[in-house]
């Protein structure tokens, strides 16, 4: 199995090129794909302190609304990156999207608290579709002198889908409830998967495989022999951990006095996701021209230099710092999530599953630790545990940067 995933010959099919009307299409159907992906996920997050209120739960407690479809996510891509392999990237992708719009909707509509859980866990297991095939996608059809670009564009459509998500939620929460907010998402998630199978271009490069599960646990342990990938993979657990909490737990702390904000300008706080969208695609052209080794470190050192101004009493120093830790952490992320596609020279959505089986882990388990943190010392032990996070992300990235580069790339 994955013999089909080495670098095609000449006679393959051309790759996609920046600028032709071939990426301008992949680019906007992978942003739309991001954006409902993000959205229907982390819709949900400045909405923690209403679920914590209307269900009568804990802040940790209602972070499973987030963490629960994460951590569904993150398991399910181990299995569905290789039914990509067999089915189709397109196929899965399209599945993937109608199904978890269709699910944000009906979970709206369910009044108890576990029968919401479950269906967001459900939500997770279809959105699981979408997020590595959509990498392997990119490899195997893009340039290379196009992927860092591209990838950075998918990920500009994750911060764009989490940005709109989480603020049409606050807002519409403050004004009807979080049920019309949640529904509105969902409704947004169906307009983008319908524009994503008309936009997309059919998979040019791909051939499928037959399935034999018996090969399949040696497709996903082989990339761990590779020098560099499991380094990248650790990278994803950590980012997103940190950035999670970041983001789960603000609203708990602007609620309250001294800062006392309304829902709606707490959504609003989550407009700072645009640097994300801007951030991800510039950081990712960047790498792709000085290297990627060269730009990652710099990124968390960013980040942690954010956190710091969250701990500030001023609140445009608050805004500030979340605004830094957003684009410091989709800055990291582009750089690493397409730094896999090019180590990886077979099996990449194998290998991308495995980074972001880590990834949604890392939303999932160390988001929902960050409220052990947060009710134990308040904000400044989330910041702590950020910056221990961060601080061995730190430490992973100069380690990456001393890797022999590989001979096709700088990776």
């Amino acid at each position: 199995m994955g013999e089909s995933q080495g670098r095609p010959d000449e006679a393959s099919p051309r790759l996609i090129e920046a600028g032709t009307p071939a990426f301008r299409r992949t680019a906007i159907a992978l942003g739309a794909a991001g954006f409902s992906t993000f959205a229907v996920l982390y819709g949900v997050q400045p909405l923690l302190p209403v679920f914590a209120d209307d269900f009568a739960v804990s802040p940790a407690e209602s972070s499973l609304a987030l963490s629960l479809p994460c951590a569904m996510l993150a398991v399910a891509l181990l299995v569905v990156s290789p039914l990509s392999e067999v089915w189709g990237r397109k196929p899965i992708m399209v599945a993937s999207l109608f199904a978890s719009a269709l699910l944000t909707i009906v979970a709206v509509l369910v009044p108890s608290w576990h029968g919401f859980l479950a269906l967001r866990a459900l939500t997770g297991l279809a959105a699981s579709g979408l997020p590595a095939v959509a990498m392997a996608y990119l490899g195997e059809e893009m340039h290379g002198r196009a992927i860092g670009l591209s990838m950075g564009l998918l990920i500009g459509g994750n911060a764009l889908g989490g940005m709109v998500g989480r603020l049409l939620a606050g807002i519409i929460a403050d004004h009807a409830s979080w049920r019309w907010g949640l529904g509105t998402i969902g409704v947004l998630a169906l307009l983008a998967a319908i524009a994503f199978v008309y936009l997309l271009p059919d998979s040019r490069r791909f051939q499928a495989n037959r399935m034999r599960w018996r090969e399949v646990p040696g497709t996903f342990t082989q990339h761990f022999r590779d020098p560099g990938l499991p380094w990248l993979f650790a990278e994803a657990f950590l980012l997103m951990g940190g950035f999670v909490c970041i983001y789960n737990y603000i609203g708990f702390r602007l609620l309250d006095p001294p800062f006392s904000l309304s829902q709606s300008a707490i959504g609003a706080i989550f407009v700072v996701y645009l640097f994300g969208t801007f951030s991800s695609a510039l950081t990712g052209e960047i790498a792709s021209r000085l290297g990627r080794r060269k730009v990652l470190w710099l990124a968390i050192l960013l980040g942690l230099a954010g956190v710091g101004l969250t701990l500030s009493s001023q609140l445009a120093l608050i805004i500030l710092g979340i605004v830094l830790v957003t684009v410091a952490f989709f800055g990291a992320h582009s750089v690493a999530s397409s730094w896999v596609g090019r180590r990886a020279s077979r099996d990449r959505a194998q290998a991308s599953s495995i980074y972001l089986c880590l990834y949604y882990l890392g939303s999932s388990v160390l988001g929902t630790a960050g409220g052990w943190f947060f009710a134990h010392s308040g904000w400044i032990g989330v910041v702590a545990f950020f910056a221990t996070l961060y601080g061995l992300a730190l430490i992973i990235a100069l380690r990456l940067s001393r890797l022999p580069p590989l001979v096709q790339a700088d990776g």
